[in-house]
């Protein structure tokens, strides 16, 4: 698979020149920015976590460059993180889309593999939270401070990537466990059936037999 990794560049560019009111492109571009790179790599927790890792640098650097125009550091970066939760909700989508089309092929999600796919997914929000925390311990006094105010919101209220996770992966398993559902009872019906048409079956077998006893019966001597 092509390799699409983040422009840092062109990240920290448009932080660097971003205003108080353009939070809303921010988040957009980020959200692009960062879905682009998921789309040209393998959707892995490693490739997830670096992505998230470059996108949190160029916003620290870009934002710390824009601060004599008077720009909310704190509202920019929150935007930002908003903007990769954003892309994170759509590695998800497709997790629950993928996961969807095995279990309706009959697949079990407790099955090594794809009970590894549902906690990976599960780990989304833990992985943006933890590039958060990186920058709040990593970064100056001032933007450590921001990143922290970002980080305690997050852990407050939850990601939208993660709360999604969390009802995806209920949902797949009751998808399961409905499929397993109806395999038994489709089970049970055609056992139904075979039962009956196996009582048919002896009924015309003995009525048979019976019949053909008759007709091979020797007639009854007269006597004389």
């Amino acid at each position: 698979m092509a390799t699409s990794p983040i422009d840092p560049h062109a990240l920290v560019s448009m932080f660097e020149t971003a205003t108080a009111k353009q939070g809303e492109q921010v988040r957009k571009a980020v959200a692009d920015a960062t879905l682009a790179a998921l789309q040209g790599r393998e959707l892995s927790l490693k490739n997830i976590r670096s992505t998230l890792k470059a996108v949190t640098e160029a916003a620290n650097t870009g934002v710390a460059k824009n601060m004599g125009a008077g720009v909310d550091a704190e509202a920019m970066l929150e935007k930002a993180v908003a903007g990769m939760d954003d892309a994170l909700l759509k590695a998800v989508e497709a997790n629950r889309l993928a996961l969807a089309r095995l279990v309706d092929q009959g697949a079990d999600l407790r099955e090594k593999h794809l009970k590894k796919a549902l906690a990976d997914m599960d780990k989304f929000e833990d992985s943006l939270m933890g590039a958060v925390r990186k920058m709040a311990e990593g970064a100056d006094t001032q933007f450590g401070a921001a990143w922290g105010q970002v980080l305690e919101k997050m852990q407050a209220g939850g990601t939208a990537s993660g709360l999604q996770a969390t009802a995806t992966t209920q949902q797949l398993f009751d998808q399961m466990h409905a499929a397993m559902k109806d395999t038994r009872s489709a089970s049970l019906r055609a056992a139904q059936a075979m039962a009956e048409s196996y009582t048919a079956m002896v009924s015309g077998v003995l009525i048979g037999m019976s019949e053909a006893l008759q007709q091979g019966k020797a007639p009854a001597k007269t006597k004389k």
